[in-house]
């Protein structure tokens, strides 16, 4: 649409019919099969998108991202070494790195993948059509089956079974003033420290 603003690398391959939008940057190792759109200010770099995928706005595609056809890669999320399979969706911050994501699967906001412990990079597979809640945390090694699901700020740190639902809260406690305590003992502090001479 503005080619001008899209770097290209030089073995870039883009299919027919695809759109790519303002604001683009392809590193090295990019095909984009026919029929894709990628949105503004996304980067992609050793990746591979299928047909009628959408990309972006501001996604990021790091090597190994393998998009199947018609998946949705949205803003702020960024893909590395993972698998999305047909119809996945994974459209608001998250990050999925060292994954496999079944078909038709659903991945919710804020979403992690919590692949490195450091030392090691471990894998998380999610099984299709499976919905994972906003804020779910995924502590790799860890496998879902398929039709499962998440509660929202979930902590998944063992294998979840085909259809169910994993859940990991801890009851709310409201403290009555605490908030008020808080925040004059932190407005204290400041002062105290604005005051002290270096």
């Amino acid at each position: 649409m503005a080619p001008e603003t899209v770097y290209l690398a030089f073995d870039t391959v883009i299919g027919r019919d695809t759109v790519i939008e303002p604001n683009v940057v392809f590193g090295p190792g990019v095909t984009v099969e026919s029929g894709a759109l990628i949105r503004p200010f996304s980067h992609l770099e050793g990746c591979h998108v299928s047909r009628g995928a959408k990309v972006g706005p501001y996604a990021r595609l790091r090597p190994g991202a393998e998009l199947a056809e018609n998946t949705h890669i949205g803003n702020f999320v960024e893909i590395k070494n993972a698998e999305i399979a047909e119809g996945a969706k994974v459209n608001h911050l998250s990050y999925i790195g060292d994954a496999t994501v079944g078909k038709e699967t659903n991945i919710g906001a804020g979403t992690i993948t919590c692949n490195y412990d450091g030392v090691m990079k471990h894998h998380t597979k999610i099984g299709a059509r499976s919905f994972i809640g906003s804020n779910t945390l995924l502590v790799a090694p860890v496998t879902l089956g398929n039709e499962t699901m998440t509660g929202s700020g979930t902590v998944v740190t063992r294998d979840v079974e085909d259809g169910a639902l994993a859940l990991s809260r801890t009851q709310q406690e409201n403290k009555s003033g605490y908030a008020y305590k808080l925040m004059d003992m932190l407005r204290a502090k400041k002062a105290r420290l604005t005051k002290e001479p270096e």
